[in-house]
């Protein structure tokens, strides 16, 4: 019988979770233009998750996810190629950024990029491939 993780820890775990994936967005968002992207926001992402791992259960952390951590990796790697490909049948080389203006109320555009789908990607893959790897170790 495994004992149960401290209160202390269970009770930090419910409000730092949150915030990390929140700081976690935030750091994907920021990151084409200032230091952050997909990875390191990957990265800030995936250890919210092994916080709940350790401090609830990795049942918890998985129901949590709602899909499989090696699903994030497919999708995430697959979004990233077609960043790429993309670029390709529009003539242009392998993962040249592509721009595109919606125009919203008004005089405002917004400028969206195969940049930050790129990055997205590999938020995703980050985020599938670290959880895979931590939920196969907390298994054992």
């Amino acid at each position: 019988m495994t004992a149960l993780p401290s209160l202390i820890l269970r009770t930090a775990v419910r409000w730092i979770s949150p915030l990390l994936l929140l700081f976690s967005l935030f750091l994907l968002l920021r990151g084409h233009y200032e230091p952050g992207g997909g990875f390191s926001g990957g990265l800030i992402a995936a250890t919210g998750f092994a916080l709940l791992t350790f401090g609830y259960s990795l049942n918890t952390a998985r129901r949590l996810l709602r899909v499989p951590p090696i699903t994030l990796v497919a999708v995430g790697i697959g979004l990233s190629l077609a960043t790429g490909i993309l670029a390709l049948i529009t003539g242009k080389p392998f993962l040249t950024g592509l721009w595109v203006k919606v125009p919203l109320a008004g005089t405002v555009t917004l400028e969206l990029g195969t940049p930050l789908l790129f990055d997205v990607g590999v938020y995703l893959t980050v985020i599938g491939a670290t959880l895979t790897m931590l939920f196969e170790f907390a298994e054992e």
